[in-house]
């Protein structure tokens, strides 16, 4: 299948997930709670392959940090769209995913 990770500034060091970094492996979109001045520069999606041991680099984003000092509030809502049915074969694991936002 398909796994997804974040290359941080052109660096061969990944981001690392902790409790403020979370990559969704359902989408593919990385998430930063509480956005510091040492996680402002350049992110780029790296998409892998698993079957064809191949990967594959998205475009550059760049993250910033506003100087307005403007915050948006967020009302509480789960950001990942689960599908109607998850089918699993008897005796494997299954992973769910469950992202919520809120200010």
């Amino acid at each position: 299948g398909l796994s997804y990770t974040w290359i941080f500034n052109n660096n061969t060091l990944y981001v690392q997930e902790d409790s403020r970094c979370f990559v969704s492996q359902e989408t593919g979109n990385l998430y930063i709670a509480k956005v510091e001045p040492s996680d402002v520069g350049n992110y780029t999606c790296v998409v892998t392959n698993s079957k064809a041991a191949q990967s594959v680099q998205g475009p550059s984003t760049p993250l910033t940090l506003r100087s307005d000092g403007v915050m948006g509030e967020y009302e509480p809502k789960i950001e990942v769209r689960f599908p109607e049915t998850t089918y699993a074969e008897k005796g494997s694991s299954v992973k769910l995913e469950c992202f919520t936002l809120g200010k």
